[in-house]
């Protein structure tokens, strides 16, 4: 008798000593049920294909990487929603004539749906280097082997030609969209030309590369108008002295040609003498002895002495007239050179005046070099963003025309089949094996139930141990069995009863 629901190893094994037929007849029952089945369900056969994605058969180093670079995944998950959608069902349900029992009562968006579920797509479990799938199968069910052998062609060749097509236009779709941002980008580019070109003409002569240059001009003219007013100064004071060598000499002269109809008095040759000698101490402060006027004042002095010394004493007359004789060389050479330093204190007058134009120019340049150097940074950091952007995009849309060709050219990444769709020949549903397995598990768990429950419903005692719970009395003596006296049957249910032959009493 089991207490409580709990059956311990002997209870268990007394059951199934004496109801193991019980499992015996519900797993073979089970298992031939499950047999028939397979051949009463209809049966459905599966065509599968394998399709691998080729990677480039151009190096890596040498092009760009494919345009459609997403994971298989995501990629294979938006061609089966595509290719599994209505448009694409519908034409092969029409084109194999499927479904026909069913097209009276059943609407098309049905129909498509009973052929969807038909239809597995899968990765393969195979990984390249790049830790990617190295492809993905197809498998089509179906009543028909021939049938899904056919659908499973044509889902696979769809496939492929979605793949080609959503290659081709993500490729020309990338490179009209570059086209379109180079196209502006260099529109920008060459707006920031044209300002940067309108401010170098603006501010020519103060940009920052021109800075270093104009402080070595400013140096340079500094240079020139400090040697201009030297010059300047020596100049005028050659005029001012040939000024004052022009008017001593005038004076001599005139004197001296008061005298002339009387011829030359000792007098006038003295004070003419007296003239030169002071000409002569004025040249002395100024040159050397070996300078040519010097020397030639010399030797006039020395003719005039000459002169004074041969020279008669005469009576004066003060009815002489002036002398009409024609100025001597020695005044028009004084003149000509007062002209020549008029002439040349003008030009260095004019020098002068540009040179500190071109000074205040240069100061103007230098003083405003700062905020044209603000204002030219900020100019050329645009500008070379903009030329960067143009840069970065010509050479994408260079990559992408390169991607496209080689899409064109088919050397790009394709889909190419492993296997063709085979012909299923043994149906996939439904398999013997798998019934008959499910059909054992099933006659075996049934079996196993049956005698949990005939366990629990047997309320005979068994052991010593069941009596006394049972009567709640403890066991006074023991009446051994007589063997001998009772009939095999009634050995057999005493020993039933009775473990160990013995009877207990209270």
């Amino acid at each position: 008798m089991i207490q409580n629901g709990e059956i311990t190893f002997a209870d268990a094994k007394r059951v199934l000593r004496r109801h193991w037929w019980v499992v015996a007849v519900s797993v073979i029952a089970a298992t031939a049920i499950a047999i028939l089945l397979t051949a009463v369900l209809p049966k459905r056969y599966t065509s599968t294909t394998v399709v691998l994605v080729e990677l480039p058969t151009v190096g890596s180093s040498y092009v760009p990487p494919p345009l459609v670079s997403e994971d298989l995944n995501n990629r294979l998950a938006s061609m089966k929603q595509q290719i599994l959608s209505r448009s694409h069902l519908q034409p092969i349900i029409e084109q194999f004539g499927l479904y026909e029992k069913d097209r009276k009562n059943l609407p098309m968006d049905d129909l498509v749906d009973k052929l969807r579920l038909a239809v597995d797509v899968g990765l393969t479990d195979t990984l390249t280097q790049s830790r990617q799938p190295s492809g993905f199968h197809v498998s089509v069910t179906f009543d028909n082997p021939q049938v899904a052998q056919q659908i499973c062609t044509e889902i696979s060749t769809m496939f492929m030609t979605q793949n080609v097509v959503v290659q081709d236009n993500r490729a020309t779709q990338t490179t009209n969209f570059l086209n379109e941002q180079l196209n502006e980008a260099k529109a920008k580019l060459d707006a920031q030309d044209a300002k940067l070109a309108q401010f170098k003409r603006q501010y020519l002569g103060s940009l920052p590369e021109e800075e270093q240059a104009n402080l070595s001009m400013l140096t340079g003219l500094n240079s020139q108008l400090q040697a201009n007013m030297e010059a300047l100064s020596r100049m005028q004071q050659d005029k001012t002295f040939n000024e004052s060598l022009l008017s001593a000499q005038e004076g001599n002269w005139k004197a001296s040609q008061t005298q002339l109809d009387l011829g030359r008095s000792p007098d006038a040759l003295a004070r003419q003498l007296a003239v030169l000698v002071d000409q002569l101490a004025v040249l002395q402060t100024r040159y050397t002895a070996e300078h040519p006027d010097v020397i030639k004042l010399k030797s006039q002095i020395a003719d005039l002495q000459r002169r004074i010394a041969e020279t008669p004493p005469v009576i004066s007359s003060a009815n002489a007239k002036p002398s009409t004789e024609q100025e001597p060389p020695q005044l028009q050479q004084f003149r000509a050179k007062l002209r020549q330093d008029d002439l040349g204190i003008a030009d260095l007058n004019k020098q002068q005046a540009k040179i500190q134009e071109q000074i205040q120019v240069l100061q103007g340049r230098v003083q405003a070099s700062p905020v044209v150097e603000e204002q030219y940074k900020a100019l050329t950091r645009d500008h070379q963003s903009a030329l960067d952007f143009y840069n970065d995009l010509l050479k994408k849309r260079d990559n992408s025309a390169m991607a496209t060709d080689l899409q064109h050219e088919q050397r790009g990444e394709t889909f190419r089949v492993l296997d063709p769709p085979s012909l299923p020949v043994t149906p996939s549903f439904p398999k013997k094996s798998l019934f008959a397995g499910a059909g054992f598990s099933a006659g075996l768990m049934m079996g196993l139930g049956i005698l949990y429950f005939l366990a629990i419903s047997d309320k005979s005692f068994h052991t010593e141990r069941e009596i006394e719970l049972a009567l709640k009395l403890p066991v006074l003596t023991m009446v051994p069995m007589l063997e001998g006296l009772a009939s095999p049957d009634r050995r057999a249910e005493r020993a039933s009863l009775v473990p160990n032959g013995f009877a207990k009493g209270a």
